[in-house]
Parts: structure tokens; sequence; C-alpha cells
């Protein structure tokens, strides 16, 4: 008898790239068929409050927030060197009126909010807004600087916007580590045995993407809001790579480095679980 499990992730590059295969049956998935959702990642964090997808695309900033009733898979994440989200501004600002600046972001529960609080804890003023908002907001003055993610980094200075800082970069100089993004969780209620065979999927479709780049153009364009075709590609060759297919020790050591940071500044609960799924 099947096993139907909902599945939900953004309909980003990356995702949709890494998802091709799964989500059309190029692979083999055996009895296990995924009902497919896709969403804004921050409307899969606050989704995952209540447990609502059994497989979800999470920011990692939302996963320390969420980690006794979801756990994450070693296969399928954003997580590299180079990668992170920027803070941009008008040309007129200055770094040093962070303290009292008026900073958009794309969610309270995304990665990119976690590391500015992180790199600058003094900044009071945060606005919230989808992440396609955020540099239209900086560029007509609602917001002073914001913080961008996804395909931000490739197409910020068409806004008339400059770089404040690399949050990746300013990550990686301080740890040594790639910057962890996003992954995807399991509801622990499926346990560690179906949570691997999920993991398992996930791999396949993401090496079955590696070998066939060519074959999910359309799927992704269907959903890539009018990006331009070379925006895309960048897109992908920025936040799909090695670490999306394992996370391997060194992927596994900057999660750990950043839910212990966090932890460590208060931004996420105490926490006994093991983050994996698969983990008992």
């Amino acid at each position: 008898m099947p096993t139907q499990l909902s599945l939900a992730y953004s309909p980003c590059p990356n995702d949709t790239f890494l998802f091709y295969a799964l989500a059309h049956r190029r692979i083999d998935l055996a009895d296990l068929t995924f009902d497919i959702r896709l969403e804004d990642v921050e409307t899969l964090n606050r989704a995952a409050e209540e447990g609502e997808f059994a497989v979800s695309k999470l920011s990692f900033g939302a996963m320390g927030h969420l980690q006794e009733k979801y756990g994450l898979l070693r296969s399928g994440a954003a997580l590299g060197r180079g990668c992170g989200p920027l803070i941009v501004a008008r040309p007129d600002f200055r770094e040093k009126n962070l303290s009292n600046a008026t900073v958009a972001v794309p969610g309270m529960w995304t990665t990119a909010r976690l590391l500015l609080g992180i790199y600058a804890p003094e900044i009071r003023d945060i606005a919230p807004m989808p992440f396609d908002r955020i540099m239209p907001a900086v560029a007509d003055g609602t917001a002073d600087a914001g913080v961008i993610i996804h395909e931000g980094r490739f197409t910020y200075p068409g806004y008339g916007l400059i770089k404040i800082a690399d949050l990746g970069e300013w990550w990686e100089g301080r740890t040594g580590l790639p910057i962890p993004l996003g992954g995807i969780a399991v509801r622990r209620d499926l346990g560690p045995n179906l949570a691997r065979r999920i993991e398992e999927a996930v791999r396949d479709s993401v090496s079955w993407a590696f070998d066939h780049p060519g074959e999910a153009e359309g799927y992704i364009r269907d959903h890539a809001q009018e990006m331009a075709p070379e925006v895309i590609r960048r897109h992908i060759d920025l936040y799909v790579n090695d670490f999306t297919l394992d996370l391997g020790k060194e992927g596994e050591a900057a999660a750990a480095a950043l839910f212990a940071e966090a932890r460590s500044k208060g931004f996420f609960p105490a926490n006994s679980v093991p983050l994996f799924a698969s983990d008992r």
C-alpha cells in the first residue's frame, strides 16, 4: 500500500531543480508518493509550527524553534560558501547607522533574520516583509536597509542599492565554516526509519538533477517569478552543491555551530533533541 506524504518546498530555482526528479517520479520512490505544495519559505516556516507538512523546506533560522517537532535531513540543504544573505542600502547609507535603521528582513524565522541578529544585535527596528519586496522598499525609502536572499545577490544593483555587508562572508570569516541557510525537515512522528527512506529519495533526486541538468528547465521557469535565464542558472549554481547531496561532516559542523551560536545569544530555546530526523 502506498505511503502518501505531504511535501512542501519553495518555488526558488534551487528547490525546483533538486526536487524535479522526485516530483516527476524520475527516480525509484518504491511505495512513497508525495502530495506537493510550493510556498515561500517563510510561509513554510510558519506552517511548520502546526506541523502542516510531513516533509518541508525550512530555514535553519526556523529549525531551532521547531526541533522537537521536525528533524533535519542530511540531503537537500542549501548550505555553502559565498552564498549568504547581503545587507543592502541606498548609496547615501553608512554601516554605522544600522543601530538606528529600519531594516527589512524576509521573515522573522528566516536564517537571514537570525544572522542579522547575531551580526548586529543592537538593531531594534526590524520590518518583516516578503523577500521580493525588500529591494523596492529600500530603494523607495520605506526601509533604510534590507537583508536580501535568493537571486537578490545578483539583482540588487539594478535597484540602485549598494552592499553594506555580506553575512555569509562574515560568518565564514568568523567560524571557518560554510553558512547553513535552509534544509529539508521531516516531522518526527514519522519515525527515523521512514525519515531515512525520505532522505534517500531526496538524495537520489539531487543526484539525478546533477546528472540531467537541463531536463528540469521548464519546471524551474514555471515557478521562477519571471527570473531571467542567466539569473536562474547562477542561482542554482550558487545554492545547489555537494552539501545539497549530503551535508557530510563539514556541513553538520556548520549547522551545529549556527545552532550553538543562536542558543548562546538567546535566539533559540534550549533543546536536547537530536537535530537529524534519522538519528535515534
